[in-house]
């Protein structure tokens, strides 16, 4: 298994490329933008996944762009973030048609790998995390020593504390790999960051 990070578009979103060697089989998480930047990254690899944790812009920006430059990958994305009302802030839905929707215990196969969805609403009411073995790709709802915000319209503050708790909760030190920012551990997390040190005291 190999993952590289790019900071692209407009805001540095982390974009993931999450590879199995092995098989040359790919997924791009959140490709917020700089389509040609990823492109050049993603050459001689079978992209079979745009995997969205969200549909913000910023983690959506090419996803179109590299829908058509690998027509065998399939979009994922939850459908709660796929149908919002403000395409300025979730502006997908009007520039890619044909995404599937995933959810709560989805499994998607990746060579011999695979990513296990776990729906983690509050930045959004369509925020995943995805894990895959010790990684773990949180979007914007954990970030090392932070959360996301929760005031854009579909956030909601409640909802993202029991999201931060149950990663919290997740059994062993897994990595976390955020939208944004440098990654961390949640062993780290667990001690440090008074958004997740809430949520697990909190008893939601």
């Amino acid at each position: 298994m190999k993952v590289s990070m790019m900071q692209v578009g407009p805001i540095g979103t982390n974009c993931y490329i999450l590879e199995d060697e092995s098989a040359h089989q790919a997924a791009v998480i959140d490709p917020g933008g700089d389509a040609p930047r990823l492109l050049a990254a993603l050459k001689g690899l079978d992209v079979r996944y745009i995997l969205l944790t969200h549909g913000h812009y910023d983690h959506t920006g090419a996803a179109a762009e590299l829908a058509a430059a690998f027509p065998q990958a399939t979009v994922y994305i939850h459908e709660r973030d796929y149908h919002d009302a403000d395409p300025s802030l979730f502006p997908l839905r009007t520039e890619l048609s044909g995404v599937k929707f995933y959810g709560e215990g989805n499994r998607l196969p990746l060579g011999g790998l695979e990513l296990q969805v776990l729906h983690t609403p509050g930045h959004s009411e369509g925020s995943v995390t995805l894990r895959c073995g010790d990684l773990l790709f949180c979007g914007d709802t954990l970030f090392a020593g932070s959360c996301g915000r929760t005031d854009f319209p579909g956030g909601d503050t409640a909802k993202i504390l029991a999201s931060l708790r149950r990663l919290g909760e997740l059994e062993g030190d897994l990595r976390v790999l955020p939208g944004h920012m440098e990654d961390s551990t949640l062993s780290r997390e667990r001690q440090v960051n008074p958004y997740l040190r809430q949520a697990m005291g909190s008893g939601i």
